[in-house]
């Protein structure tokens, strides 16, 4: 058997606490924690993600697999700067140390990205992710252990009856078909500044400034973005720095590390809270 190929990622990292969203709110079966490992299903191939001295080992790697890798592992990232503004900041300077290694994972899809945004749109996470998985169990491949992600196509000739099926409301199954329809091109998003993405997405039918935020975080990384409408974030904002901070203007406090911060703070409230 050959040696599984290792992706080094810059220091310090820590692969358990870095992909702890995968096992926090139950399954994911598209990014699927099996015995140690991360699984993700990448044209076709189950690529498996497990920690080791350096970096990950990956297999299969190649130049497929690597850029979803990459995402998954949240490698867009600068950390350095980030915890050396971090330092500066007195609640930031003493819960960072406690995440240190911390990178946040991104969607590496942005259809999918946007879709699992209209699944969580005022639910609860566990309930998102359970609709999130009888989706991709519905409308998904599998592969040996995860499934890869029902593509746009799937569901551009998907009735929204059969979304309501596996539990979206009739509003938010007609998103998703309205989406995998439209013209929009969103891997073009890329390349366009923060307020032109934003512009785009809530022209779009469902999604709002809350989903296209999210967008801008968890699929773009880009650093100034800041949910400021997620009540997760505003319930991680009043437990570190009180319950009477304005949310929206807080942010421009952390500029240009919005994005790394609440990522940080959503993931000290779960553990390592106030107090703990």
């Amino acid at each position: 058997m050959g040696r599984v190929p290792l992706l080094r990622i810059p220091q310090p990292y820590d692969f358990e606490l870095s992909t702890e969203r995968y096992r926090a709110f139950g399954d994911d079966l598209a990014n699927l924690w099996r015995d140690g490992g991360l699984h993700r299903v990448v044209n076709g191939r189950e690529v498996r993600i497990a920690a080791a001295d350096g970096g990950v080992e990956a297999e299969p790697l190649d130049g497929e697999a690597e850029p979803v890798v990459g995402k998954l592992l949240g490698l867009e990232f600068d950390l350095d700067s980030f915890y050396a503004f971090a330092s500066t900041e007195p609640v930031l300077a003493r819960l960072v140390p406690a995440l240190r290694g911390l990178r946040p994972p991104l969607a590496p899809d942005p259809f999918e990205s946007l879709v699992t945004s209209i699944t969580a749109q005022q639910v609860s996470l566990f309930a998102a992710f359970a609709i999130r998985n009888r989706l991709i169990a519905a409308f998904g491949v599998r592969g040996r252990h995860a499934y890869a992600f029902p593509t746009r196509e799937r569901l551009a000739v998907t009735d929204p009856q059969e979304l309501v099926a596996v539990g979206f409301s009739q509003r938010k199954a007609e998103y998703v078909v309205g989406l995998a329809t439209s013209d929009v091109d969103l891997d073009a998003l890329a390349s366009l500044p923060d307020a032109e993405v934003k512009t785009q997405l809530v022209a779009q039918r469902g999604l709002g400034e809350w989903t296209a935020d999210w967008f801008l975080a968890r699929h773009l990384a880009r650093p100034e973005a800041w949910p400021a409408g997620d009540l997760g974030l505003r319930k991680a904002v009043a437990a570190f720095y009180g319950a009477d901070e304005d949310v929206r203007a807080i942010g421009a406090r952390f500029a240009p590390f919005q994005n790394l911060t609440a990522h940080y703070l959503l993931t000290g409230l779960r553990v390592h809270p106030p107090g703990d």
